[in-house]
Parts: structure tokens; C-alpha cells; sequence
């Protein structure tokens, strides 16, 4: 049945997503808030419907209270794309910091152009960081906060790549307070496979930690690994006890 499920599930979203994408083609170049209401409001609420009513998996949020009111830098655990979708909604228009190559991609790329995401050449060096910091402070003027994947890629649930330097240099130069987030969704809707498994996968807001409090940026750099590393943990032991078919999906 989770085949015949994720099927459906995946033509349903993926159907949604490409009429998205035609029709940000005309929106876009318009309108950028426009583009920002039809995928947040409109694209986005019709894919979590059926992700949650077709699949049987459900986005549970955790820790609102700790989602700020201002522009912040979201520093968040990437184990799918479930959470690049699923962010949009308790933190309305946030933007993300991503690969460059992915805003080449054919209308999903370009529809990451108009809606403001921030691409970086993760083999440019200095300059490449500078040219991140620049449009990371662009979108942060106009009142959108940041969403940064301090590992730089997905990984398994229950694993690390650990934490580039990347983030720090943003933390530092934006002197905006970093929400740790925790997530358990690769365990639901993994990398490289078609198959939605049912349950609940939960996105935690942590806490807000401050950069400047910090004089030893290693320390503070380590600390926000050992805070989102542990929250994670917690969530895959919560949801393998809850959901025993998802503990194939732990990495090793």
C-alpha cells in the first residue's frame, strides 16, 4: 500500500509543483511578493494537503514560540526536502541559502530566482562568501529572514557531515540571533527513493542563541551543532518508538 500511496502522493505533488512553477514564469517577473503569496499561500498549502491526506504523513511544528518576529538566521538540520517546502509556512516568506547549480535548474531554478533564494558557489572561496553575504543582507533589508543548512547538504537521520564555516562567517557579519532547528523528516521522506512513509515528522524550533555572547566562535560553532545533534536524536528515537518502520531509514 506505501508504494501505491507515495505514487499518488508524488504525481499529485509534482503536478502542483510544475503548474507552480508556470505560472511563477508569469508572476515572477512581475511581482516578487506575488510570487511569495502563490507559493506560500497557495502551492504550498495544496502540496502539504496532499502529503498529508494522501501519504499519511503529517508536518508537526514544535518550538513557535521560539520563531522570531524579526529577521532572523534560521540554522536548521537538512535531511530532506520535506523541510526546504515545509519552512515556508511557520516562517512566512523566509528564503534560503543554496547551491547555485540549483537555480539553473530548468523553471524549479527559476522559480527559486524569483522568489529570492540566495545561491552560493560552494567551490568559489572568499569571494563566493562575500557575494552570499551581500545577497543574504539584500533579502534581510527587505524584512525576509534566512534559512541556512550549516552542513551544506542532506544527510542521513542520526548522521553529520558537521558544520561548515560558511555559517559562522553569515552569523558573524549579519549580527542577526540564530534559531537552532531540529528535524526527524528524513526518516519520512528520504533521499533518493519515490517512498512517503506515513506518521509524523516533526520540525523543532530551538531556542535563539547569540553569536556576540560568544568570544570563542569555535565554541559557539560546536555548541550549535551539539544543541541540534541532540534535539534530533530525541525526535528519530521519538518517531522509531512511534513509527517502528521508519528505524530502516536511521543512518548508520
Amino acid at each position: 500500500m506505501i508504494y501505491i500511496r507515495s505514487l499518488i502522493c508524488n504525481i499529485c505533488f509534482f503536478g502542483v509543483m510544475i503548474a507552480g512553477c508556470i505560472v511563477t514564469l508569469f508572476v515572477g517577473p512581475i511581482s516578487r511578493k506575488g510570487t511569495i503569496f502563490l507559493w506560500d499561500k497557495i502551492v504550498m498549502r495544496i502540496i502539504f494537503w496532499c502529503v498529508k491526506h494522501i501519504a499519511g504523513l503529517k508536518v508537526e511544528c514544535r518550538g513557535l514560540e521560539n520563531v522570531s518576529k524579526e529577521p532572523a538566521l534560521y540554522a536548521c538540520k537538512h535531511e530532506s526536502a520535506l523541510e526546504t517546502y515545509a519552512f515556508t509556512q511557520p516562517v512566512p516568506t523566509c528564503t534560503y541559502v543554496l547551491k547555485k547549480e540549483l537555480v539553473y535548474m530548468p523553471f524549479f531554478g527559476w522559480t527559486q530566482y524569483f522568489y529570492g533564494m540566495v545561491p552560493v558557489d560552494r567551490k568559489g572561496g572568499a569571494k563566493a562568501m562575500k557575494n552570499m553575504l551581500k545577497g543574504v543582507k539584500k533579502i534581510v533589508g527587505e524584512g525576509r529572514p534566512v534559512v541556512v543548512f550549516p552542513e551544506g547538504t542532506r544527510c542521513k537521520p542520526g548522521t553529520t557531515k558537521g558544520y561548515k564555516s560558511g555559517f559562522l562567517f553569515l552569523a558573524e557579519n549579519l549580527k542577526l540571533k540564530v534559531v537552532p532547528v531540529a528535524v526527524n523528516t528524513g526518516l519520512f521522506w528520504t533521499k533518493a527513493s519515490f517512498l512517503r512513509y506515513p506518521g509524523t515528522a516533526v520540525i523543532e524550533f530551538l531556542p535563539a542563541m547569540d553569536v556576540k555572547a560568544h568570544e570563542d566562535k569555535k565554541a559557539f560553532m560546536e555548541k550549535l551543532e551539539q544543541v541540534i545533534e541532540e534535539k534530533c536524536k530525541e525526535l528519530n528515537d521519538e518517531a522509531v518508538q512511534k513509527y517502528p518502520w521508519v528505524k530502516k531509514n536511521l543512518g548508520a
